[in-house]
């Protein structure tokens, strides 16, 4: 979405990100709880419009989405599938939160193409601030670019305009709304970490860590715990076993409370 930038301005530009609205943003502008900004997330423009949530789901697929795609994206750069770019994006709401291989994509989209295409597109998705693949976290460079993605949604809003649940059948889907706090969690870390923190998963079978943070030599694991997801965070010792010391964080039930971890920044948290 940069092509060209760095050559036609060099020197003479400062990139200033702006990212998605954090939860203490949306609590101290509009009152958000806690399971507000998992469901709406952080768009300030729909937020007036939560009461009603049909209109609101409208507002956020019509004026924030498709443009998003349509303009930000499609007239920026070059997309030769632009039917493709849509329903990578849609697939990427539908499972965030979860591993999904390049190979088991094209086998739920038309006109797939092959997997580069597919990864293009995702980077593509992710510099617009809508989707991004985690790469699992590992000693060797090669083994990470060559892992299977995990998807995660930049703005918990995405994830649920494209769903067809109200916000209370969310709630009441156990699994889904786990994968909701999940991303909402993973969306936080990337936007207010990035550049500086790189953003990873990890998993060995039957093992995983749900999100880790790189900033530097400072490592830190996190397990994140719901409530409606039962098991422990075993996974975090093996991954300490396995990269050396690290920070091990449950975020959570019986851990960190989800709304105190989100109320502070992504490098607050590193070891």
């Amino acid at each position: 979405m940069q092509k060209g930038i760095s050559e036609s301005l060099a020197g003479r530009i400062e990139p200033i990100r702006v990212t998605h609205w954090s939860f203490i943003e949306m609590y101290e502008a509009f009152d958000f709880d806690f399971d507000d900004y998992i469901y709406f997330g952080g768009y300030p423009g729909s937020a007036s419009l939560i009461r009603d949530e049909t209109r609101w789901r409208d507002y956020v697929r019509t004026s924030l989405i498709e443009p998003n795609i349509e303009k930000d994206i499609l007239m920026m750069t070059r997309v030769d599938k632009p039917a493709l770019l849509k329903q990578l994006f849609y697939l990427g709401c539908e499972y965030s939160g979860q591993l999904l291989s390049y190979t088991k994509m094209i086998g739920q989209l038309q006109d797939a193409g092959n997997t580069v295409t597919l990864a293009h597109y995702l980077d593509l998705l992710g510099k617009a601030g809508l989707i991004i693949g985690l790469q699992k976290y590992a000693g060797q460079q090669h083994r990470r670019r060559a892992s299977v993605p995990k998807l995660n949604v930049l703005n918990p809003a995405l994830m649920s305009a494209a769903s067809r649940y109200t916000k209370m059948e969310a709630k009441a889907d156990r699994s889904y709304w786990g994968r909701m706090v999940e991303s909402a969690v993973g969306a936080h870390i990337y936007n207010t970490g990035y550049p500086n923190c790189k953003l990873y998963y990890w998993r060995e079978s039957p093992h995983e860590v749900d999100y880790v943070i790189e900033c530097g030599s400072k490592i830190t694991a996190i397990e994140v715990k719901s409530g409606t997801t039962s098991g422990h965070a075993g996974g975090l010792d093996i991954f300490e076993q396995n990269f050396g010391k690290c920070r091990k964080l449950v975020v959570g039930e019986s851990g960190i409370p989800l709304v105190e971890f989100l109320s502070y920044p992504a490098e607050h948290w590193l070891g």
